[in-house]
This record gives structure tokens, C-alpha cells and sequence, in this order.
């Protein structure tokens, strides 16, 4: 299978890709601390891949200065994309920073960069984990 160029795609595009890619880091992890139970997984996994987690994981990671300007450049990319869809439990603000979050993870995995993925997805665990994105549902 032929991979897409990252540089055409639009930041929706991305996105679609970034959600899964960080929801499957998301759920290894919580399969790894021995969960099993769907609803309680399910549960958990909102304090991580929430528009509202997302959006708070950004605001740390531009806090820590974390982001290198190409990761940077991505997730403005997927945050000023038009979206025929909105969220139904968050602002669109909210939404459209948690779009930038998923554009820029699905940058990252079109570009091979894995090593960073995975340091980027440790380093939201351990926000999430150590109570910093003071996430409510």
C-alpha cells in the first residue's frame, strides 16, 4: 500500500488518522495496567482522547514548550480546518484545538516518525496520570 503525502493532506485528513493513532496508544496503555472491563476502559480512555483532554494537553504542551515548529505548523493546520462536523458535548474552540492535536499526531505517523510518537503519547500519560489537565467529563 502506497503512503500519502503527509504535505498534501488536509488537516481533517490528518486528523481522521491522528485519532486512531493516539486512541491505540491510549488503550495499550490502559490495557497494560490490567483493565478489562469495556465501560471501565471506555471511562477511562476520555480523561486522555476527549476533545476537552486533547485541548488541555495542547494548552501543556505549549506551556513545557514541548512541540517542534513542524508539529507546531500541523496542528494549526488541523485546527483552522473546516469541519462539517461539530462536537456535541464541547465548544467548538475545544473542538477545533482537539482537531489540531489528532492533525498533528496523524503528521507524525505519515512521516514515520514513531520514536515520536511514542514520547509525545508518554508524555500525555503522564499529564493525564499526574492530574495536570484537570479534566472533567
Amino acid at each position: 500500500m502506497e503512503q500519502a503525502d503527509y504535505r498534501q493532506l488536509n488537516g481533517i485528513a490528518l486528523a481522521y488518522l491522528g485519532d486512531a493513532v493516539y486512541e491505540v496508544f491510549i488503550r495499550q496503555h490502559l490495557l497494560s495496567k490490567g483493565l478489562a472491563k469495556p465501560t471501565k476502559l471506555q471511562h477511562l480512555a476520555t480523561h486522555y482522547v476527549s476533545a476537552k483532554a486533547q485541548a488541555a494537553l495542547i494548552d501543556l504542551m505549549k506551556q513545557d514548550d514541548i512541540l517542534t515548529e513542524d508539529e507546531w505548523s500541523y496542528f494549526k493546520r488541523g485546527r483552522n480546518a473546516n469541519s462539517h462536523t461539530h462536537a456535541k458535548h464541547t465548544s467548538v474552540l475545544t473542538y477545533r484545538i482537539s482537531t489540531g492535536f489528532e492533525a498533528m499526531m496523524g503528521y507524525l505517523q505519515l512521516a514515520g516518525k514513531q520514536d515520536r510518537i511514542e514520547e509525545l503519547a508518554e508524555w500525555c500519560i503522564q499529564q493525564v496520570e499526574a492530574g495536570r489537565t484537570k479534566h472533567e467529563k
